[in-house]
């Protein structure tokens, strides 16, 4: 169930469990987004659903998590925004999912030079939750971040849910 002051563009995160949620608990750990308990993001898109990439690929689906920190209140695009967000996440159904972004990810924050791995990562098209999150926000003109949506993880999602200047 979605609460009622969650609106569609809002983006939530969630605790993944097991061997996937620890590895990405430890990838983000490595990366500089701390030990976050939150390991998924998605985009709600309206009438219990989301928008959501994991490893089959992106897909939307009802909403069928708890324990949600939702981004409601704390980022606040416009109407307008919100329906451009929407309308992102559903264009990007049918998205890869692909593991070279980890490797991206863990490249950037050990500062091995990689650039053909970036420019890959960037042109493929494929992408992980909040990478998909990020890029949704941007696309509809209200950016989360000041940096490539293909270095965005759940846990800097966290993270700026939880800053005190909140947008």
């Amino acid at each position: 169930m979605v609460p009622a002051n969650v609106k569609p563009g809002d983006f939530g995160l969630v605790h993944m469990g097991g061997d996937a949620g620890k590895w990405i608990r430890i990838g983000q750990w490595l990366n500089g987004s701390g030990f976050s308990d939150y390991e998924h993001a998605f985009i709600y898109v309206g009438s219990d659903t989301i928008v959501e990439a994991e490893p089959s690929g992106a897909h939307i689906t009802k909403s069928h998590y708890s324990n949600i920190l939702w981004s409601s209140g704390i980022i606040n695009p416009t109407d307008t925004q919100r329906l451009a967000i929407v309308k992102a996440a559903r264009s990007y159904v049918g998205t890869p999912y692909s593991w070279a972004d980890y490797f991206s990810l863990a490249a950037r924050r050990l500062h091995i030079p990689a650039p053909h791995l970036k420019a890959f990562v960037a042109s493929s098209n494929h992408m992980i939750c909040s990478q998909l999150v990020a890029r949704c926000y941007a696309d509809a003109g209200c950016p989360l971040y000041d940096r490539w949506t293909g270095y965005v993880t759940p846990g800097d999602l966290c993270q700026l849910l939880q800053l005190p200047d909140r947008r």
